[in-house]
């Protein structure tokens, strides 16, 4: 399998909530790079505590948080980008924006995510602090 067809599963498995395959598919070691100056922000790592981040992101959006589109993969060695849309509803804000996902696989699994906003401050208020 390559890694735009990991990324491309993973993209899917996040869109449909297959935590099997999310399971199968991101590194028990992950560093999770998450943007901004939210609840959220920093670097976690492992899933240990990348997990429960997610799921209280979930939580705090009442489950809207989605991944709405995911347009282009472009790979680079051990990274691909991903052009993507997001949105949700949290904190009384209606969320929708463009992104970029970056992944770095490393053996077949993904080892490293960081995520880009086009615009940080909506997203840091969406999440809140």
């Amino acid at each position: 399998m390559s890694n735009i067809d990991i990324a491309k599963n993973y993209i899917k498995a996040v869109q449909t909530g297959n935590q099997a395959t999310l399971g199968s598919l991101i590194s028990p070691d992950v560093v999770w790079h998450q943007p901004g100056n939210n609840q959220f922000s920093g670097v976690h790592r492992g899933m240990a505590a990348v997990g429960p981040m997610l799921g209280k992101m979930m939580e705090t959006s009442n489950g809207t948080f989605a991944i709405t589109r995911a347009d282009h993969y472009m790979a680079n060695g051990d990274w691909v980008a991903i052009t993507l849309e997001f949105g949700g509803e949290a904190n009384g804000i209606k969320l929708k924006q463009p992104g970029v996902d970056l992944i770095r696989i490393e053996g077949g699994k993904i080892a490293e995510v960081r995520l880009f906003s086009s615009n940080q401050a909506q997203e840091d208020a969406f999440w809140g602090h």
